[in-house]
């Protein structure tokens, strides 16, 4: 089930009125917000769900092994079985068919005839991000941070939670398990600040993402025969599109959450703001940068070990953040570039003392980000080098436009968007509180001025983009 859906539409008013004027106990909440999370993933291919049963019994099994255990040996090993279980599953289901075609293709390349071995795996949708959301609490659990959960139900729900299941954010255990099992009273203000937020979402999803992504797939689909202006634009058209639709989703997504009463962490924080590589990261995709940052980075050793060390682990976090995102060398690329830059980053500042280079490093940034999200979403690795090839060949002219009606509807949306970013960045206050801080009238006037636009500017639906990792 997608957030974009007649089916969401209907799912959503019932699991809310069931969850405050029937099941008014946090057992009983918790219990419906279980099956509520196991049908709405259901919804998309019931047989997955044993996938999210195991990995959810693995872990409360491990992480209370791992608890008990007096010796570290045995601490390791438990720890061990769950990196194995979960990452097992992910690499099958998600690079089984990438690391086989790359091993071929490097056996060919050497001279020797080796047959391929692909197998029709569907990839299951969010085994990237409730992998990662389960794998958090059994190494919280190991380094002593948290305490294994005694609930069963509460830590199923925690792992199946329906808001972030598909695509985030990645919920810490420390932040989501005790608001699950604490008693929940109905919040004016987080049901203001989660309506607004997810009337935000959708307007960033459904208007603004889609539009542009009409334009984007019109020149993606066959780059070869556009010039540098038309190259251009849609790779920028494409950097917005993706914010606005992952955003989108993370706002419907937290705001969804506050109408139950759970308070998510922000996972954006206005990125295109940003003026360096570094800021970007902590910005964008917040939960996945940070989970890198603490469950990969620093266990590599992190910036302890000298200047050296820390430009290798940051290469080996995102070169894996990219492989993260899917099995193509496209996104190991788009991984090694950013990893490039913030090494790159981290020896100038050094040099320079300084954290950032003002609205310079703010157009160098958009300018890198716009270049690798090139790889990200053409087609092939041979794409990628035509469209940059393409680009810097500077063969500018007056870009193509197709459908006048859609480039005009996506400029006119997009700028709504960045103006409103905008207000948001001079006023320096967040969309997740937005909401609250408008009077009744004024909320009503927002909701219905944003539902009017998604209305008349709305496009057809489409799967949101991260539902693919």
């Amino acid at each position: 089930m997608i957030f974009n859906s007649y089916a969401f539409a209907l799912f959503l008013p019932i699991v809310f009125i069931l969850y405050w004027f029937v099941f008014r106990t946090v057992k009983k909440q918790n219990l419906l917000l279980l099956f509520s999370s196991y049908f709405f993933y259901g919804w998309w291919d019931w047989r997955f769900l044993f996938l999210i049963l195991f990995s959810s019994l693995v872990d409360y099994v491990l992480s209370h092994k791992i608890e008990k255990s007096t010796c570290n040996k045995q601490r390791d090993l438990f720890l061990l079985i769950s990196l194995i279980s979960n990452l097992g599953l992910l690499a099958f289901f998600k690079y089984f068919n990438f690391f086989t075609d790359s091993f071929s293709f490097l056996m060919r390349s050497l001279g020797w005839e080796v047959d391929s071995l692909t197998l029709d795996i569907i990839l299951p949708v969010g085994i990237s991000f409730y992998t990662f959301q389960t794998l958090s609490y059994t190494i919280d659990v190991h380094r002593k941070k948290i305490k294994a959960s005694t609930d069963v139900i509460s830590f199923f729900t925690f792992v199946s939670f329906f808001p972030q299941l598909v695509a985030g954010p990645i919920e810490r255990a420390s932040n989501l398990l005790p608001q699950i099992n604490k008693e929940r009273k109905f919040s004016n203000i987080l049901f203001k600040e989660g309506i607004f937020q997810i009337a935000m979402g959708f307007f960033r999803k459904m208007v603004i993402a889609d539009n542009l992504g009409k334009y984007v797939d019109l020149i993606y689909t066959n780059p070869e025969i556009y010039n540098s202006s038309s190259l251009l634009l849609a790779s920028i058209f494409y950097a917005f599109q993706i914010y606005y639709d992952f955003s989108g989703y993370s706002d419907i997504a937290i705001g969804v959450a506050k109408l139950f009463g759970f308070t998510f962490n922000k996972n954006f924080n206005l990125p295109y703001f940003s003026k360096s590589i570094t800021e970007f990261w902590r910005k964008w995709h917040i939960s996945l940068s940070f989970w890198l940052r603490d469950y990969l980075y620093i266990s590599l050793g992190g910036n302890r070990k000298g200047i050296k060390i820390t430009y290798r682990n940051l290469m080996i976090t995102m070169l894996l953040g990219g492989l993260w995102h899917g099995s193509s060398w496209n996104f190991i690329i788009w991984g090694g570039i950013h990893g490039a830059v913030l090494c790159l980053e981290k020896y100038i500042f050094k040099i320079f003392q300084t954290k950032n280079f003002g609205y310079v490093g703010m157009l160098f940034t958009f300018f890198i980000t716009v270049l690798a999200w090139v790889f990200f979403r053409a087609s092939s690795f041979d794409d990628s080098i035509m469209i940059l090839s393409e680009i810097f060949s500077f063969n500018f002219g007056m870009p193509y436009i197709g459908d006048i009606n859609i480039v005009i509807t996506s400029l006119m949306m997009l700028t709504i968007g960045l103006l409103f970013d905008v207000f948001l960045k001079i006023k320096n206050v967040s969309l997740e509180d937005l909401g609250s801080r408008l009077n009744t009238v004024k909320l009503v006037l927002s909701l219905t001025l944003i539902i009017l636009l998604i209305v008349l500017f709305y496009s057809t639906s489409t799967n949101f983009i991260y539902f693919q990792f």
